[in-house]
């Protein structure tokens, strides 16, 4: 009896994928592209409006024989490769070199689920001809840049070295940067820290002397000059006033409170889960992508390949009732949170990087992960939860204490901030590492009221 032939990408998907539509579709495997430019020559018809000439290769030739003789026995065909420029590509190559005569119908979903499955099964469309014709214009530049620019380097520079569409700009932009680091003239600053011998102790650090800011690396300029409104101490100055402060009376001098607030950041797109899973977990960009795809063909996330921070309706209503279950509803954000991106030049034709069922707790997986995934599978899981958390909320406290240095009877005046917790809303679940967040850490500041003597326990 003849069934539904379904090609996606990856056997391991396939597998899965397999397992959600049963014994009445055949499910194969078409394991990436079937077809390319020849390796040898350009290939590229310039002068006839940059025609390319296609060839299988040798693995494509293997998989097109495999799914020809497939075809014979499929009443259709299903061609549910990745929703994006290169999986419409190889949808296109595979009816070019199959040519089926079963009707041709165009899968495209965004998560493994069964649900989401059989939406795709009852919801195709036809080839998105507008993504296969910019997956070839990549595919021709690549060439195009790669074939005309490599042998200048192989005569100018060293055989063997190659150029290409995204690496040489990328190299130039270091080697820019890097002529900018080596023209950059330092300079040496020095300052001073107190810790005090309050319960609790907290640090302040030295900003002014008689009035005058004291420089901090921000102050200087690329030649090493400092900010006419700084002075920059060097070490005799600094090690002088420090010797001149021991022994002398530290009073706070005024006393500042303003409320804290914290909002969550947005789910995960792939820029955004690459960096944080090389903060948080040390793993390299490529690592966080071998293993989110894993995680998603195993159909534990969403598609990990996207610009997109947005959630669909079902996955928010999924979010938030998991929120409401795992923290309470204090910690849900009065409204529904919908992010947008950044970039003026995204795409957004996927979701954000979520869990497909948010109820999934990494707890609840952990039998089925190994170490990394697990780790990987718990920061997407926290970040979806807390980008639909209520805000953080607190006090900051800012503080200013003076003395007297012995040194040339230089008034020094000190700076120390603390910030406390009373709400701790999406950062029960999550926070962002320093760079990709605020980078607030819970610091304690003793009671402390203007004219207060502060004692101190070390100069440094």
């Amino acid at each position: 009896m003849a069934k539904p032939l379904v090609v996606v990408e990856s056997p391991a998907k396939a597998k899965t994928i397999s397992k959600f539509l049963g014994d009445q579709f055949d499910v194969r495997a078409s394991v990436g592209h079937v077809a390319d430019l020849p390796s040898k020559g350009l290939n590229i018809d310039v002068d006839n409006g940059f025609k390319p000439t296609y060839e299988l290769t040798d693995r494509g030739k293997q998989v097109v024989k495999d799914l020809r003789a497939a075809l014979k026995d499929a009443s259709e065909l299903y061609l549910a490769t990745d929703e994006d420029r290169e999986g419409e590509a190889i949808s296109w190559h595979l009816v070019e070199y199959l040519k089926p005569k079963v009707p041709v119908k165009r899968m495209v979903f965004h998560e493994i689920t069964k649900s989401a499955i059989d939406q795709a099964i009852a919801n195709p469309r036809g080839i998105d001809y507008g993504l296969v014709d910019a997956a070839e214009t990549r595919r021709l530049l690549d060439r195009l840049y790669g074939y005309e620019v490599s042998p200048v380097l192989w005569r100018r520079v060293n055989r063997g070295l190659s150029a290409g569409r995204v690496q040489s700009p990328a190299i130039r932009l270091i080697v820019e940067r890097e002529r900018e680091r080596i023209a950059f003239v330092s300079a040496d600053y020095w300052d001073i820290d107190m810790l005090s011998a309050t319960a609790p102790a907290f640090e302040s650090k030295l900003v002014a002397v008689d009035g005058t800011k004291v420089a901090t690396g921000k102050d200087f300029d690329d030649r090493g000059q400092v900010s006419a409104k700084a002075v920059a101490l060097d070490e005799a100055r600094a090690r002088a006033l420090s010797d001149g402060l021991e022994g002398q009376t530290f009073t706070v001098r005024s006393v500042e409170e303003k409320p804290y607030r914290s909002s969550p950041r947005a789910p995960f797109m792939t820029s955004t889960l690459q960096q944080e899973g090389g903060r948080k977990l040390r793993l390299s960009s490529s690592q966080v992508m071998r293993v989110a795809q894993g995680l998603y063909e195993r159909g534990f996330i969403t598609y990990m390949r996207t610009d997109s921070v947005t959630l669909s309706d079902e996955a928010m209503k999924a979010t938030r009732a998991a929120i409401e279950s795992e923290y309470g509803t204090n910690h849900l954000s009065p409204q529904p949170k919908q992010y947008t991106s950044k970039s003026k030049n995204a795409q957004e034709a996927h979701e954000a990087i979520r869990p497909t069922t948010p109820y999934r707790s990494p707890k609840q997986v952990e039998g089925e992960l190994n170490s990394q995934e697990l780790a990987l599978y718990r920061l997407i899981w926290q970040r979806t939860l807390a980008s639909q958390m209520a805000d953080a909320t607190g006090v900051t406290v800012s503080v200013r204490i003076g003395a007297v240095s012995q040194h040339e009877n230089t008034d020094c005046e000190f700076s120390a901030a603390g910030t406390t917790i009373t709400f701790p809303g999406y950062r029960a679940v999550y926070v962002a590492a320093d760079d990709d967040g605020d980078g607030t850490k819970e610091a304690l500041l003793p009671p402390l009221a203007q004219g207060d003597t502060v004692p101190v326990d070390t100069l440094t």
